[in-house]
């Protein structure tokens, strides 16, 4: 390795943001959207190009090419630990939770993804390898599907993509979701059932459904109620019935948060989001925070950014197979994971993340 590659100081960041309209309305308990926005972010050091990537706002390519930029620039792309702190640092004034740690994710990101190609290692055997393959769920069956529209779906993560488990949003119109949960279980079968209120219900409001539905064979609550209210989260594990976990944990944008959960002993499944928690580093930092405290992981979305640290990560449960993003990464990331058999797994022969950006196909939806 020449001597460029070893010091391999970071020399140039870029971000660009595009917004990507959804196949069909979609909304869940507590939110309606009509589009996604993607930023992405390329990094450049010993002559290669790592790239990153969060689900966030347009905003925070400002603070991308900004602030974030001048902390890491100079750091070697073959310490992504040291630009992270740099980055946490950065932002003290700006508020680090929110759209700063998803700048922060993305940059993490591209960072490991760097580190890898300049390497010319897969990131998984970077980060030690633990599993060939991560389990996964399908994620959809948005409250404003039709019948029709979620049989299509549900039915497709099962026969198609051999999952083992499935998910739908619930909470908009509580009073059909009784009969939402039933449709879902027919459509599936014996497979695996989960419902995700996003915070839409107190907590009496969420074990009054709990129970409702109990012949349905639901096994996974994920946000029943806020995820900020730990309280009622504990008070809801404790008295589900035995059968149901509560999850929760997809918007913890800090370690502090995460670890704040599992101190609580407010859920059976802590769940991280890379693209929120930190990058790479962050979700690797919260696997072993979950370790300690003996609590299963669970990867929220972005199922190609997860990918290698998932197969890296101590009690990994699963990581979701969300539509919107499993579609988008389809649709503009060359290499991005095929589910098979209820399972996605890194190609060992792609170094870093193993994704390169169509940006060609990308451009109709960049933000302006």
């Amino acid at each position: 390795m020449s001597p460029s590659r070893i010091e391999a100081p970071v020399t140039a960041i870029r971000a660009r943001a595009y917004k990507i309209p959804t196949d069909a309305p979609e909304a869940d308990g507590t939110k309606s959207w009509d589009s996604t926005t993607l930023v992405v972010v390329e990094m450049d050091a010993g002559g290669r190009t790592g790239l990153g990537y969060t689900y966030s706002g347009a905003s925070i390519t400002g603070l991308i090419t900004g602030d974030l930029a001048k902390a890491v620039k100079g750091v070697s792309a073959l310490s992504p630990p040291r630009a992270w702190a740099e980055m946490q640092r950065a932002v003290r004034n700006l508020g680090r939770d929110g759209l700063a740690s998803t700048a922060i994710s993305a940059i993490d990101a591209a960072l490991w993804d760097l580190k890898g190609k300049l390497l010319d290692m897969p990131l998984v055997l970077l980060l030690g390898q633990l599993r060939e393959a991560v389990p996964i769920y399908g994620s959809g069956g948005f409250t404003t599907y039709s019948d029709g529209e979620m049989r299509e779906q549900l039915s497709g993560w099962v026969e198609r993509d051999g999952c083992r488990w499935v998910k739908i949003k619930i909470g908009s119109h509580p009073e059909d979701d009784p009969r939402r949960i039933a449709l879902a279980r027919s459509i599936i079968g014996k497979h695996g059932l989960f419902i995700d209120a996003n915070g839409a219900f107190t907590p009496k409001q969420a074990l009054h459904l709990a129970e409702t539905v109990r012949d349905q064979g639901v096994s996974w609550f994920e946000e029943p109620v806020s995820s900020d209210d730990l309280p009622g989260l504990r008070l809801l594990k404790e008295r589900m019935p035995a059968e149901v976990e509560v999850a929760a944990g997809e918007y913890a944008y800090s370690l502090d948060y995460v670890r704040a959960m599992l101190q609580a002993d407010a859920v059976d499944v802590q769940q991280t989001d890379a693209s929120r928690i930190g990058g790479i580093t962050g979700f690797m930092r919260s696997a072993t925070l979950c370790d300690a405290f003996h609590t299963d992981l669970s990867g929220h979305c972005a199922p190609a950014l997860h990918l290698h640290a998932a197969c890296a990560a101590p009690r990994l449960r699963h990581l979701e197979w969300f539509h919107d993003h499993v579609r988008i990464e389809a649709m503009l990331f060359d290499g991005a994971p095929v589910a098979k058999e209820g399972a996605i797994r890194p190609d060992l022969s792609r170094p870093g993340l193993g994704l390169e950006f169509r940006t060609a196909d990308a451009d109709q939806y960049l933000v302006q």
